[in-house]
């Protein structure tokens, strides 16, 4: 006979060789109690343990874990949630922007109900430093079941935000919507800016010990990820913004061969210019030189910088030209970033500059898109700051990338043609604000996504898929300010509070509401990709989602419902095709 024990209660179900416990009986004899218990079969002489609000314990190759039950905010099931876990050592002290190393197994059960620390930045929106800390390597694993029949598909989600702020915590990222589709998801915390992404060319500090962390994280999932229920052979990865960019960089990568199957890249290339490294190791000398320490020896620069506090290496302004005191904005760059590393041989993240050549190394799916309106997120940065700098320096219209190749000869031309197409005759302020917001979207993000990934080799076997989101509803924050201007769609960020619970903000979705149908359709859609590399794999939509390329170049347009459209018809993207043709033009005259 199999006896069900709950400790604390010391209540018992009898259970007959081969009965079979009924819903009824579980009902009736079982949920009262297992509110405040912890539920032990006994069956010979095994034992499985099995946790309920006392906490869910697994085993890993590291140690125990003690995560729990969360309810969908759906209200419609639930899920096992386990936060915080370590994957890595704490990059402190020695091992301060270097690459991370393997966590080191614990002993006990570690508590798994709480995040770990961010890591310490200033949020690139509000501008709020949060000192978090530099023990920050942890990530979080959330599954609808860790003993499934099947192993389940599994959504690995690299967070965005220049490279310089972000983490993987629910406040952002709830994994609600995703764990309702049958799939485990995953966030994860990585080193942001100069902790992260710190460059002094030498065998110790190449650079790209964000990226790194990455690698380490998605290792981690191949090793640990079967213990909740998820299947280390569909791993999709998936990340918006600068997390899009990682996303795009691991498909190039050496350092990431083998370790996910598919990639969702959100409004993010690598080619973005706020992407785009300049003059990286000089960056950090002059870093050194700001905080008072001046030298031309990267060891001692190294020693010293290994010696300042953690809230002195975020968001500085380490310029190296002049130019950089008014083109350091939201759109067009930020100090630390991924480079090309010079040393490390095996161990280099990226080998070669990605602004000239466009590589594949791994095979892997891909989705990938952007907003219909991405610059409209950060509207009162646009008028506050930006708009009165172009208008006194018309060249920040040029993309930075083109400075080095050009020069000034060109560049003011360039400009004048850039200033033309998108204002007329309209001065730039913020009565032509609508003008901006159509030129933001396209110069810093949209042309640059669509030329890297019709750029993309394309590996045999393998899939690609285009998108352009612009779903509207109460989920929308970040453009609510940009509506009395005129000025509707989907933001910037906008796209992830249809995938995920923004948990700060309690967000409506309910599931009789418009929310909850624009939730449904983009998180089947996203999941549909991740399980069977289709986003439409079936009638249920009324559309066939067009594979993309490079002749139909065919997306399809996310909104209220699905429109297949075609890059071809974009006069955006045909001119700035014209900007970068006159661009090459005149670099072959020099």
């Amino acid at each position: 006979m199999i006896c069900l024990r709950y400790l604390k209660k010391n209540n018992y179900i009898l259970v007959k060789p081969n009965q079979i416990i009924t819903f009824r009986m579980y009902l009736v004899s079982v949920i009262p109690l297992i509110l405040y218990n912890v539920l032990i079969v006994y069956c010979g002489c095994s034992v499985i343990t099995i946790v309920a609000s006392d906490g869910i314990e697994v085993t890993l190759k590291n140690g125990k874990l003690k995560g729990e039950m969360i309810d969908l905010v759906t209200g419609d099931g639930e899920y096992y949630s386990f936060k915080g876990i370590p994957y890595a050592q704490p990059p402190i002290g020695q091992l301060r922007f270097k690459a991370p190393l393997p966590v080191k197994n614990w002993e006990g059960v570690r508590n798994a109900t709480q995040h770990g620390s961010v890591c310490p930045q200033v949020e690139i929106l509000s501008n709020i430093f949060v000192p978090g800390n530099e023990d920050c390597l942890f990530i979080n694993v959330y599954s609808p079941n860790i003993k499934p029949e099947t192993l389940l598909p599994v959504i690995v989600f690299i967070h965005g935000g220049g490279y310089r702020s972000g983490s993987g915590n629910d406040a952002s990222y709830g994994p609600d919507f995703l764990v309702r589709k049958n799939m485990v998801a995953v966030t994860l915390n990585y080193r942001v800016d100069a902790l992260g992404f710190l460059s002094l060319g030498t065998e110790d500090v190449p650079g790209n010990a964000g990226l790194k962390d990455q690698v380490l994280a998605l290792k981690w999932v191949q090793n640990n990820i079967h213990v909740f229920g998820g299947d280390r052979n569909r791993v999709t990865i998936m990340g918006q913004s600068a997390g899009s960019a990682s996303v795009a960089l691991h498909v190039s990568s050496p350092m990431s061969k083998g370790l996910f199957q598919r990639a969702i890249a959100m409004s993010g290339a690598p080619i973005s210019d706020w992407g785009v490294p300049l003059e990286p190791e000089r960056r950090a000398f002059t870093l050194g030189k700001q905080l008072g320490f001046e030298t031309r020896d990267s060891k001692q620069l190294l020693s010293f910088l290994q010696n300042v506090t953690s809230d002195k290496l975020v968001n500085t302004a380490p310029y190296v030209l002049s130019f950089e005191e008014y083109s350091n904005n939201v759109l067009r760059m930020y100090p630390f970033v991924p480079v090309v590393e010079k040393c490390g041989g095996k161990n280099r993240f990226l080998t070669y500059d990605i602004t000239k050549k466009v590589d594949h190394i791994n095979k892997a799916d891909i989705l990938f898109g952007y907003a219909n309106q991405e610059t409209a997120s950060a509207i009162e940065i646009l008028i506050s700051v930006l708009i009165p700098s172009y208008n006194k320096y018309p060249e920040l219209f040029v993309p930075r990338k083109l400075f080095a190749d050009l020069g000034q000869d060109h560049i003011l031309g360039l400009a004048d043609e850039i200033r033309d197409y998108y204002f007329g005759n309209k001065t730039v302020d913020v009565n032509s604000i609508i003008e901006f917001v159509t030129y933001g979207n396209n110069a810093a993000f949209v042309y640059d996504i669509i030329n890297y990934f019709t750029k993309l080799p394309v590996v045999e076997n393998t899939v690609r898929y285009g998108y352009q989101f612009s779903s509207m509803s109460s989920r929308n924050l970040f453009t609510k300010p940009a509506i009395q201007y005129g000025i509707n769609g989907a933001g910037h960020f906008e796209e992830l509070d249809y995938l995920f619970d923004r948990k700060s903000s309690k967000l409506n979705s309910d599931r009789g509401s418009e929310e909850f149908r624009l939730i449904e359709q983009i998180t089947t859609l996203f999941t549909n990709f991740a399980k069977y590399g289709n986003p439409t794999p079936d009638s249920s939509f009324g559309i066939t989602w067009p594979k993309y390329d490079t002749k139909s170049r065919k997306y399809v347009d996310i909104g209220s419902n699905l429109t297949v459209l075609t890059v071809n018809d974009n006069d955006n993207v045909r001119f700035w095709d014209s900007i970068y043709e006159k661009a090459n033009s005149l670099l072959n005259q020099n």
